[in-house]
């Protein structure tokens, strides 16, 4: 029987590893041998989901090979990717994100919506192959919701998204609010990262318009301030990754999910791009973003927009 390898995106958050599980349970379900895998360590958020409901976390790889078969999850981009994914047989896509540098040399199966979570796609194809999902997996995949649409208050949410969680709640038998809350909250415990683990916790490359080679990281926290007292470190590790990975620009964004905004720190020769995208003057290389919570949504593609 042939193998699949079923993994999301590197420096995976909750979604990523969620889906990862889910999606592989759901193959095996279905006859394949699927095995969930990571592209990177595990995060503190995902870490207290996993411990919650007792789930081993997925196997790490770092490539892939022309003779594997894989399944994609919660991304597509080649630069997201394990190293070797192009040469890979790509038998399935299930993200909710842009598509973008992203080619097979054969057909398969590409499963995108405009939703807030991987696992909100995920919970629809366990419904249409009339397949169970059992509580631990189910209590995962709310995890994964929760995280991506930050308890509901991200502009990425919809209301499938939130029936979803309401469903995936029963089924695990888990309070959404309660559970949701005490996870979020384990997550922005950054304090035992050094500076440049904390920058690559939740990073991502992105090709802007297909001109400005950029990389953008994410961190939650309930109080800016805290992670904004190592903005000397931070700034350090991103302005040597401007040199080691030839980027015009590296933006971190320090986004507090108890009042909706983000702090931006930027570096690299397209720093204006921060500046003219959001009406903001960068002071030291940085800048408040009220409002801003969601990298898909309010900052990708704002950014393109005015590349």
């Amino acid at each position: 029987m042939e193998k699949y390898l079923v993994f999301g995106h590197k420096n995976p958050d909750t979604d990523s590893i969620a889906s990862s599980i889910a999606m592989a349970f759901l193959q095996t379900k279905l006859g394949k041998q699927a095995v969930p895998c990571r592209l990177g360590n595990i995060n503190k958020e995902t870490e207290y989901a996993l411990n919650h409901f007792n789930i081993g976390a997925p196997e790490l790889i770092s490539e892939v090979t022309e003779n594997d078969n894989i399944i994609l999850v919660d991304h597509n981009e080649p630069a997201q990717s394990a190293e070797g994914m192009k040469k890979a047989q790509i038998y399935m896509v299930v993200d909710h994100h842009r598509i973008q540098g992203f080619e097979t040399a054969g057909p398969l199966f590409y499963y995108a919506e405009p939703v807030g979570c991987t696992c909100t796609i995920l919970f629809k194809m366990f419904k249409q192959n009339n397949i169970g999902i059992p509580a631990d997996v189910a209590g995962l995949m709310l995890s994964a919701i929760i995280s991506d649409t930050l308890l509901f208050k991200s502009p990425t949410c919809t209301k499938l998204d939130i029936s979803t969680a309401e469903e995936l709640s029963r089924i695990s038998n888990t309070d959404i609010n309660s559970y949701g809350l005490a996870m979020l909250k384990a997550g922005t415990d950054l304090t035992p990262f050094s500076d440049k683990e904390l920058v690559n916790l939740d990073a991502k490359e992105y090709n802007l318009g297909n001109s400005v080679k950029s990389k953008i990281s994410q961190v939650n926290t309930a109080d800016i301030s805290d992670v904004m007292s190592r903005k000397d470190g931070i700034e350090k590790i991103l302005l040597s990754e401007v040199e080691a990975l030839g980027l015009d620009v590296n933006i971190f964004l320090i986004t507090d999910i108890i009042n909706s905004n983000s702090q931006v720190i930027v570096v690299g020769n397209r720093a204006d791009l921060v500046e003219k995208s959001y009406n903001v003057k960068l002071e030291n290389n940085t800048a408040l973003l009220t409002g801003i919570v969601s990298r898909k949504k309010q900052v990708v593609p704002v950014l393109e927009a005015n590349v």
